[in-house]
């Protein structure tokens, strides 16, 4: 007898969501293509939300695993004929019965929703295959369509039996445990998701469910013995496939493209024989996220009075189209076309990169190298040659750090990342190497110990006789350090940036580079401003040690960050490990016999701190976003911003990280003033708070979609109207004036 256990998770007070009516409120001020893709982030952000919901319901079944609500009937099976045995076959499957007019969704959902997920735990000797899953159907859904199932669907999974799976000796029975997440929509959509045990015993056969089971084989494509190709012919996808069944000729059949967000679902297509081979001409969409080279596809039709399909894998031949600005919106041009002219915004872009990169000398993330800075500058107060050499030295750090950094990030998203400006310090490997470098550092000009000891004197007499070496490094640093803040005017420069061809892209970059080293090269090159600088002295020593304390400073920001990354447990790692490493620089200064004994017995702590607490560093937090910090505020996902603004509520969206400076002054100051608040009050603004910490391609998405590509950003949306973008440095009068016009 096979027993089971089954809990379900949903929302008791959920609302239902809009998945597919909100065309005919956002035509006004949305394009259609633009609301295709809010509504496939919406619809992920749902699954998303509905894992995290704690409420349970036991099913009261003990033969079988099954959930039953108002939408949804959902039943876990398994098929296991011959027992068992490795090499034998056995499957595993979910089950769901919807109630009419709601359906879920296929491998490649559509223009909207979300295929279901099944997660599986299992013992050790087995595992789980891919879903097998059947033939869908075209569910059209206003101006969109979806691929999906109604009626009754069953998911199969092959499990593999290996002779490494040894039953417990008490209990023999193969546990299989599931958590599975389902969209269920009509026009509107619930998310939910539901927890799943099933004992298979381990003598002994499984097969109550055969039926089931044969009945989606039945469905599930077959391969297709023959050839397909696929030709891009201008906008379109010019389809040929040869092998198909001698009954089917003459018939209309159903095409499915397994490739998500190729082609246009929901636009007209036509379909032809010519003798044995079925042609097609299908529109390719404007908002496609691949170019593929080759693509299964999938077939279906009518025959006997059975539906079945075939899938077959065509490769693709010709020029993938390519989005290119237009005025009037997106328009699709041949890869190999001649780049357009420069637009005029492309020149306002260079001009507000470098205004932006000026600026950016004045953002809080840049304030540890402006005290390197004023060192250098007195240093060289009464050679003139010398900081003219410094000047340009740490110029051409900066702009050729820009220019890497613009060029990794074009490259990674060229290659499908979804990354954006800051997008290093979503790395907890980064943020740690930086709280490390800004340690030693912060111990060098505390006296500790000075470079000169740990290099060759070689290297260090190369390093006395080119000064403009240091200039250079701290043009580099200086770069590191800022380049997660964005100021005024360079979020636009850079949101645009990412649309553009690489070389007019990399432009802007450097634009931003010379706009921050500007001040410091026109400081060095002036006479005026060497004079006013102080004579070096004894001062400069206390100078110099009471400017470590903005580099411990800097450590601590980083330190938290890396909390809000992955944990605490982090944060008592790199903790003891920068005391190991500070352990380490302070005994290599000791004289004589101590000096060995000392300094052996720390590089063997810190190796065995590395050893045992270093991975708690980079190991990431198991939940997938952080909590907001006051009950106020909300999780921001693309599925409350539209839900809200479908009941015609405004809602403030602040774009932020922890590794943002920028963003958590805005935060304890702008956005925590109690004028402010109480203006939310009063409009009834929703407050939604995306947490851009670790990387997410969900918050890049939305911020692209702004024209941006780096934090902060603020946005203030109101039904009926486009999303108000504000200042990268907020001011209580400009939010006050905004809310003011509601």
């Amino acid at each position: 007898m096979t027993t089971t256990k089954a809990t379900v998770h949903r929302n008791p007070n959920q609302q239902t969501q809009p998945c597919g009516n909100f065309a005919r409120q956002f035509n006004s001020y949305l394009s259609m293509i633009l609301f295709k893709r809010l509504h496939r982030l919406l619809c992920a952000s749902l699954l998303i939300a509905a894992c995290a919901i704690p409420t349970s319901v036991t099913a009261q079944n003990s033969a079988k695993s099954v959930i039953t609500n108002e939408l949804v009937r959902a039943e876990l099976m398994a098929y296991a004929p011959q027992g068992l045995d490795p090499g034998k076959p056995v499957w595993v499957g979910l089950q769901l019965k919807h109630q009419p007019d709601w359906h879920t969704y296929w491998k490649n959902s559509g223009d909207s929703g979300q295929p279901t997920t099944l997660t599986w735990t299992l013992p050790p000797g087995v595992s789980a295959g891919d879903i097998a899953w059947p033939l869908p159907k075209k569910i059209p859904i206003g101006n969109l369509a979806n691929y999906g199932y109604e009626g009754t669907v069953l998911l199969p999974v092959p499990l593999s039996i290996t002779p490494a799976f040894k039953p417990d000796s008490i209990n023999q029975d193969l546990v299989v445990k599931l958590q599975a997440s389902w969209l269920v929509c009509r026009q509107e959509c619930v998310p939910q998701d539901g927890e799943f045990v099933l004992r298979l015993p381990a003598k002994g056969s499984t097969a109550l469910n055969t039926a089931d089971f044969d009945t989606a084989f039945q469905a599930t494509p077959k391969p297709l013995n023959g050839q397909s190709s696929i030709n891009i012919l201008g906008n379109t996808l010019q389809i040929s496939v040869t092998g198909l069944p001698a009954t089917w000729q003459s018939k209309t059949l159903d095409f499915f493209p397994e490739t998500p967000e190729v082609i246009e679902t929901a636009a007209r297509w036509t379909q032809t024989w010519q003798n044995a081979t079925w042609t097609a001409s299908v529109p390719i969409s404007s908002q496609r996220l691949a170019s593929p080279t080759a693509m299964p596809v999938v077939l279906a039709a009518q025959a006997d009075g059975e539906r079945i399909g075939f899938i077959t894998t065509a490769p693709v031949t010709g020029a993938w189209p390519s989005l290119q600005a237009s005025g009037s919106g997106a328009a699709m041009v041949p890869i190999n076309a001649s780049p357009a002219p420069v637009p005029i915004s492309f020149w306002a872009a260079l001009l507000g990169a470098l205004l932006g990169g000026m600026i950016l000398n004045l953002m809080p993330c840049v304030f540890p190298v402006l005290a390197i800075k004023v060192v250098s500058f007195t240093r060289h107060a009464n050679d003139q040659r010398s900081h003219r050499v410094s000047g340009i030295a740490y110029s051409a750090g900066v702009v050729l750090s820009f220019l890497m950094l613009g060029t990794m990030m074009l490259v990674l998203r060229g290659a499908g990342e979804q990354l954006g400006w800051g997008f290093q310090l979503q790395s907890p490997a980064v943020v740690a190497t930086l709280a490390a470098l800004f340690t030693v550092l912060g111990l060098n000009l505390a006296g500790l110990f000075e470079f000169g000891q740990f290099v060759p004197n070689s290297l260090a007499t190369l390093e006395a006789k080119n000064p403009a070496i240091d200039a250079f490094l701290s043009g580099i640093l200086a770069v590191v350090i800022a380049s997660p803040c964005t100021a005024p005017f360079m979020g636009a420069s850079l949101g645009l940036a990412l649309g553009l061809p690489a070389l007019e892209a990399l432009l802007i970059f450097s634009c931003i580079g010379v706009g921050m080293a500007l001040p410091y090269l026109a400081a060095s090159w002036s006479p005026t401003l060497a004079r006013l600088l102080p004579r070096p002295g004894a001062w400069m020593d206390t100078f110099r040690q009471a400017m470590a304390f903005p580099m411990f400073a800097t450590v601590v920001w980083l330190v938290w960050v890396l909390g809000q990354q992955t944990g605490p447990d982090a944060t008592g790692a790199l903790l003891a490990l920068l005391l190991a490493l500070a352990m380490v620089i302070w005994s290599f200064g000791l004289r004589g016999r101590k000096r060995i004994i000392i300094a052996t017995l720390s590089v063997a702590t810190f190796a065995m701190l590395v050893g045992t607490v270093g991975k708690n560093v980079i190991k990431p937090l198991e939940t997938e976003s952080s909590p907001v910090s006051s009950d106020r505020w909300q999780n921001w996902a693309p599925a409350k911003v539209e839900q809200l603004q479908a009941s015609g509520g405004p809602v403030f969206v602040d774009f932020t990280a922890a590794w943002c400076v920028t963003c958590q002054y805005n935060k304890k100051t702008t956005l925590a003033n109690a004028d402010v608040l109480a203006d939310f009050e009063t409009k009834k603004v929703t407050l939604l708070r995306a947490d851009w910490t670790r990387r997410d391609p969900t918050i890049t998405s939305a911020l692209s979609q702004l024209g941006r590509n780096g934090v902060p950003v603020y946005v203030l949306y109101q039904s009926g109207k486009a999303p108000l973008v504000m200042s990268e440095i907020l001011s209580v009068d400009e939010i006050r004036s905004a809310l003011a016009r509601l």
